[in-house]
């Protein structure tokens, strides 16, 4: 009897243990999406304001990315003649089809060079030879939005770049100034996107296609792990409840 009644004792203090971590997690779990709820509310009432900014001098972003800060989405003019020939594509799809963002390398008074993503084209237009309208010559004024480099592949499930067929499925920026035979000291350190008031002669590329509405499904996850951990509570107490004898209940 003894003996029962101390391994008993024994899986109730286990069960214990394991329903105490778990409940720990699911809570952990939950209070992390609720940080990352106030982050993702942050970020995007940052880029709100950023997009209702006046446009900066591209000098003012130039001096901004020097000082380390975070230019992401900051409105900014250039002026520079674009260098079509050395233009790079990125697979993309807009407004439900699959086509490609053109980067033309932006050549400035000072010598430098940047990368403007001047819009979408379709699929079946990725040459500039099926556009020449929109391959304007001369020097031109652009308003855009300032886009950070990426330090590296988003993920595993991107597929690798195919530099020979110049097409680019993430924003290596080494590699678009290695294929487009850039001089690396010569490129600023990041891109820009044309706005929609950017229009082209025949239509293409077309602007303003940078992506705004970032997924933002924190709470939801939130309320998922903290229900979870509720449901859990239920259950044990539920089952504390069936496992009372007769005379236990009696005695309430």
């Amino acid at each position: 009897m003894a003996e029962a009644l101390k391994a008993s004792r024994e899986k109730a203090i286990a069960t214990a243990v394991v329903v105490l971590a778990a409940l720990a997690i699911l809570i952990s779990l939950g209070t992390w999406q609720v940080e990352r709820l106030h982050w993702k509310e942050g970020l995007l009432a940052q880029i709100e304001e950023r997009r209702k900014a006046a446009p900066a001098p591209l000098v003012d972003v130039e001096r901004a990315v020097a000082a380390g800060e975070d230019v992401e989405y900051r409105r900014v003019s250039v002026t520079g003649t674009f260098d079509h020939v050395r233009e790079r594509h990125f697979f993309a799809t807009f407004e439900g089809r699959s086509g490609f963002y053109i980067y033309t390398p932006l050549r400035l008074e000072s010598g430098q060079v940047l990368f403007v993503n001047r819009g979408f084209v379709p699929y079946d237009m990725k040459e500039a030879a099926t556009r020449q309208a929109g391959q304007v010559a001369g020097e031109v004024t652009l308003t855009g939005y300032a886009r950070d480099r990426l330090a590296e592949k988003p993920s595993w499930l991107v597929p690798d770049n195919d530099v020979a067929k110049n097409i680019f499925y993430w924003k290596d920026m080494d590699a678009m100034i290695s294929s487009a035979k850039l001089d690396p000291a010569s490129v600023l350190p990041f891109f820009v996107d044309a706005d929609e008031t950017v229009t082209n002669p025949g239509g293409l590329p077309r602007g303003g296609v940078t992506q705004f509405d970032l997924p933002n499904n924190h709470l939801q996850y939130a309320l998922t792990w903290y229900g979870l951990a509720l449901a859990l509570v239920a259950v044990v107490i539920g089952m504390r409840f069936r496992k009372r004898t007769p005379q236990e209940a009696g005695k309430t």
